[in-house]
């Protein structure tokens, strides 16, 4: 529960009134809290645990009877979530912020132009104060809601906090208010074995890799300002991920192949009070009429007046979404590209 003097929605920049029907402070807000449930997880370097690998003779990182627990990086997180909120302004029509430098020494020769083209303007070139010189790509009319989640430059600090997802194997050890996940740790090891008889399935090459399995439990996402197209969007990129969770690019981690980073994903209704998202994770109990309630008024209007203050930040001059810029690749390759 949040104290009395918190402020409200700033939407006096929308054309469209938009009220809260409840006091924001029997909400979660400014917190917002992305339910996650994965099989298995592989971040790469993405894992911290509270035991040193090699304490000592009678630790064994892969034994079933070690306790251990953890933090997870969010900066892979951070990732998957803007994929999902670019991927909301492609279907919009409108291009996003690239997350990349302009002047960068990318690997690939030419890749920044070709993003470009596929989706994207120059980071920072939707902020009218940072526009420096002429593109040879369109320019974005105003401010894309990605860059002002996820901030620019030095003086463009984002309007998200993404935290880090806490994880133990211990349930009672678990505070999903605080970002927390009930998760198992292990080590992996994995061989890569000779083809040939003569050397007998001789190992080539070991390598180690850090994954946490059976990962359930909230990733904590803090507003630093309050706008109602921003939980529009948020609620928009979760879905659309949850929707493909099992499409490469929009899987989580490393192991893909293997079935890893595979989220099944749902925002949980902000409406709810700090007893309640702790309900939804305690198996004994289920929910309140309070929570039904709560879950009919968000369905049933709240969350789609969060979702038409984005379309209105999307919108053109005239109110209206463009085309799709998937639909619109799509109809270029099938016409064989662009008329000369």
């Amino acid at each position: 529960m949040r104290s009395d003097d918190d402020r409200g929605f700033e939407s006096d920049h929308l054309p469209m009134e938009f009220d809260l029907p409840v006091d924001i402070s029997e909400t979660t807000f400014p917190d917002i809290y992305v339910g996650l449930n994965i099989g298995l997880l592989a971040p790469g370097d993405g894992i911290i645990t509270d035991r040193h690998h090699a304490s000592a003779d009678r630790y064994e990182a892969d034994d079933p009877m070690n306790q251990i627990a953890g933090q997870i990086s969010p900066f892979t997180l951070s990732g998957w979530l803007r994929h999902g909120c670019e991927r909301v302004h492609h279907i919009a029509g409108v291009t996003a912020c690239h997350p990349g430098e302009p002047n960068a020494d990318f690997k690939l020769k030419d890749v920044y132009d070709r993003d470009l083209a596929a989706g994207y303007h120059e980071k920072g070139s939707c902020d009218p104060d940072r526009r420096d010189g002429e593109s040879k790509f369109p320019m974005p009319t105003s401010t894309c809601v990605v860059y002002d989640l996820f901030g620019g430059f030095g003086h463009q600090a984002g309007k998200l906090i993404r935290r880090p997802i806490g994880f133990s194997p211990i349930r009672r050890h678990v505070d999903v208010l605080k970002g927390e996940a009930e998760a198992h740790y292990r080590q992996l090891n994995t061989h890569v074995r000779s083809r040939n008889e003569a050397d007998e399935g001789q190992p080539l090459r070991h390598a180690t890799q850090d994954a946490v399995g059976n990962l359930d439990g909230t990733w904590r996402l803090t507003l630093r300002e309050l706008r109602p197209e921003y939980v529009g969007l948020i609620c928009e990129a979760v879905c659309y991920l949850k929707s493909n969770n099992d499409t490469y690019s929009m899987q989580l981690g490393g192991s893909r192949n293997f079935g890893a980073g595979i989220v099944h994903a749902n925002v949980i209704n902000p409406l709810y009070s700090d007893a309640e998202v702790r309900r939804v994770y305690n198996r004994a109990q289920g929910p309140t009429q309070s929570m039904e309630k709560k879950d009919e008024l968000w369905r049933e209007g709240l969350r789609d007046s969060f979702v038409e203050a984005l379309q209105h930040r999307l919108s053109n001059e005239d109110g209206e979404l463009g085309e799709s810029l998937e639909t619109r690749s799509a109809s270029k390759e099938n016409s064989g590209g662009d008329s000369k």
